[in-house]
């Protein structure tokens, strides 16, 4: 610890993760200065910030958010929040996108976290820097520009770094061959905002993720004739009306024609990518080694920590997970490390476990692409993190209401929203539907 004086924690990034992030750091007001986080944008909550418009701000900076207008969460609203922090009461278990919004600001205020941000603010560069007396022998400078004035630059050293900048801005495009040869209007979700402007046309929805699945729903009302592209086994599900489903697109033919795998042709209107995003991280210096590949986040310890630069944290990676309380583990649990009542393994030791870790996955055959989807396994992973950590695990009945709400979201697609959840006890949860009858729990056994 630089003179032994508390330890500066840098958070790059206020939705969120980074405001779970710096809730969990100014509890510990014994170990931590106030960390400072730094936000792009005006406002926090990241990708719960809906901008109607899509491409640029006016300072030239690309718009964030992919939230659309009628964006309803797919996960109840009971173990959709901080463990720490309920939503409110009266609130169906399925809310409306500006709720979560209004929740995140209000989680701000509950924890007094408005004087930590510094809005308008771009993180240009997280640079590692050799100090006898650091944490590790460590430090980090951090330089950053004002988003009104960028020739306003301003480096500060910081004693540690957690990286929550999120990873649902920067569209991925697949290598689809002839994707140039398409005629009609190609777009990407993060550009989808509402289903109006697609009333009476056809449609090509490639990925059937939570949100393909949510477009083409949205796109069926507005009578839309939907082609549900994707690589899945076929749902069986009700599907709404004007929905059909086909295998993934192959190529573009020269003629601008959609061909699928299974031979069939398709010529949209419209051919909407909701095939997922990029995970970006410009500002950090190449030296720390942190790589990108096949949508794989690598090499870091316990998909947080890279083992050469053990006081950078990448927080919130994972994917097909319940996110905030996953921000809600990983935050206590680098705090652990931070203040030592978990001490890291050696360099070498944190690099073993990586390898085991990805030769297991692999094993299981697991693709490399999809090593960060952890889905079921999330809860066996926050469990080891609370165990390592020496910190409150989640409750109980978390894992098994959001196991039971995939079951219900795969039987019906067009209705699981409409069922409210009620927490009775640490282990105990009912449900009920729109008439308010008691639904019977599915059987979950994986977990």
């Amino acid at each position: 610890m630089a003179g032994m004086g508390k330890l500066r924690v840098a958070v790059v990034g206020a939705g969120a993760a980074g405001l779970c992030a710096a809730r969990h750091l100014l509890a510990r007001q014994d170990l931590f200065a106030p960390p400072v986080l730094f936000e792009i944008t005006k406002h926090v909550g990241g990708t719960w910030v809906y901008e109607e418009r899509v491409g640029h701000y006016d300072n030239g900076l690309p718009i964030q958010s992919s939230m659309y207008r009628d964006l309803r969460t797919n996960i109840p609203k009971e173990v959709m929040s901080f463990p720490d922090f309920p939503f409110a009461k009266h609130l169906p278990s399925f809310v409306h996108h500006t709720e979560v919004r209004k929740y995140l600001e209000q989680y701000c205020d509950h924890f007094r976290l408005w004087d930590h941000i510094r809005f308008d603010t771009t993180v240009d560069a997280v640079d590692p820097v050799k100090v006898k007396g650091g944490w590790k022998g460590l430090a980090w400078d951090i330089t950053s520009s004002d988003g009104v004035d960028q020739s306003k630059s301003t480096k500060e050293r910081f004693d540690a770094v957690m990286v929550c900048n999120g990873h649902f801005y920067d569209p991925y495009i697949p290598a689809i061959p002839g994707l140039e040869k398409y005629k009609g209007m190609l777009m990407h979700s993060h550009d989808y905002r509402s289903a109006e402007p697609f009333a009476d046309k056809s449609v090509v929805v490639l990925g059937a993720g939570l949100s393909g699945l949510d477009i083409a729903m949205e796109l069926a009302n507005v009578n839309a004739k939907v082609i549900l592209s994707h690589g899945q086994k076929p749902l069986t599900c009700p599907m709404p009306k004007g929905v059909e489903q086909a295998p993934p697109v192959r190529k573009v033919l020269d003629d601008g024609t959609l061909q699928f795998q299974n031979g069939e042709q398709a010529e949209p209107e419209v051919f909407m990518l909701c095939t997922g995003y990029n995970f970006l991280f410009p500002f950090l210096n190449e030296q720390v080694g942190v790589r990108v590949k096949e949508h794989l986040v690598y090499p870091l310890y316990k998909f947080l920590i890279p083992p050469a630069y053990p006081s950078l944290f990448i927080v919130g990676i994972c994917r097909a997970i319940c996110p905030f309380p996953h921000f809600h583990v990983q935050s206590q649990f680098v705090i652990s490390v931070l203040d030592g009542s978990f001490s890291l393994p050696t360099r070498e030791d944190m690099e073993e476990d990586i390898e085991l870790d990805m030769a297991a996955r692999r094993a299981r055959g697991v693709a490399t692409r999809h090593i960060l989807k952890l889905d079921s396994e999330q809860w066996a992973y926050n469990d080891h993190l609370a165990q390592l950590g020496g910190f409150q695990p989640l409750p109980r009945y978390w894992a098994n209401l959001y196991e039971s709400n995939k079951v219900f979201r795969a039987r019906d697609m067009l209705n699981y929203k409409t069922y409210n959840y009620n927490i009775l006890n640490e282990t105990e949860w009912m449900v009920q539907n729109l008439q308010g009858q008691q639904l019977q729990k599915p059987q979950i056994t994986h977990i």
